[in-house]
């Protein structure tokens, strides 16, 4: 199984979700890839959110509620589970869809091959929405309203994939017009006030949402946290500093606002 969920409290209904904090590339996977061994480590270097599995694990033993965690443990280079599965995706402009093609620096990272993409996905992007998706389900049957935290981190110079925006603040906030209301955004930036300043869908945009709920069930409410790694850790990929913790802090502090916000609730 290429990801982990880890239970919270029975009466929460927020889902930390990691999605590219994994490093691990099956060797079926690898087989496929075109990078020598040298050049893979720094493309996983410069590609894994390292240590946003961590900063979960701290926010949920810090908060009020414990939150619900999902964590993909594979690499971004093996599937991608935020990108979409068709032609809705904007980075299959940049060979970055669901299945990579392109490194980030636009090198060939696996021929461009729809047979074997399509088994990329049924063997890993398929069954990781599938579960992320009962696990939303889930949530909904219980507390009748969930809220997404995507927690991901970014290099604090800019990598020749990237489309979006150029400005590079300390924390970046992702939203949807549908999924992201006032509320959210408000306490996003409030939890995150003290870690050096926050923007908004830049250089990344938009949150993640399950396909089945995206664009349809205003109950799922999705905030995208970026954090840049220069604030937590030592870059591109190295040990984490003392910034972790303040990080971990603020996320947590993020969990209880969005508990404690008394519009959202159902019981």
């Amino acid at each position: 199984m290429g990801f982990r969920v880890v239970p919270g409290a029975a009466d929460s209904d927020v889902i930390l979700h990691v999605p590219h904090a994994g490093r691990l590339v099956p060797p079926e996977v690898r087989a496929g890839l075109l990078l020598d061994d040298a050049a893979l480590a720094t493309e996983l270097a410069r590609m894994t959110d390292a240590h946003t599995d961590l900063i979960a694990a701290r926010t949920a033993t810090s908060a009020r509620r414990t939150p619900w965690t999902f964590v993909n443990l594979l690499s971004r280079l093996v599937v991608d589970p935020e990108r979409f599965p068709d032609e809705r995706e904007s980075m299959r402009a940049v060979g970055m869809a669901a299945v990579y093609t392109r490194t980030s620096d636009g090198s060939p990272l696996r021929a461009d091959d729809p047979v074997a993409e399509e088994l990329l996905l049924d063997r890993w992007y398929r069954p990781y929405a599938r579960a992320i998706t009962d696990l939303v389900e889930a949530r909904l049957a219980v507390r009748g309203r969930v809220t997404v935290l995507d927690v991901h981190s970014y290099p604090s110079r800019r990598l020749p994939y990237e489309i979006g925006g150029t400005e590079r603040p300390a924390v970046c906030l992702g939203t949807d017009p549908t999924h992201t209301p006032d509320w959210l955004l408000a306490a996003g930036r409030a939890a995150f006030a003290g870690c050096g300043g926050t923007g908004v869908d830049t250089p990344f945009a938009g949150c993640y949402v399950p396909l089945r709920h995206y664009g349809r069930d205003r109950r799922v409410t999705a905030l995208m946290v970026e954090i840049r790694r220069d604030g937590y850790l030592v870059e591109p990929g190295g040990p984490p500093t003392g910034g972790l913790a303040t990080v971990a802090g603020a996320l947590a502090a993020l969990v209880d606002a969005v508990d404690a916000n008394p519009g959202r609730r159902t019981g």
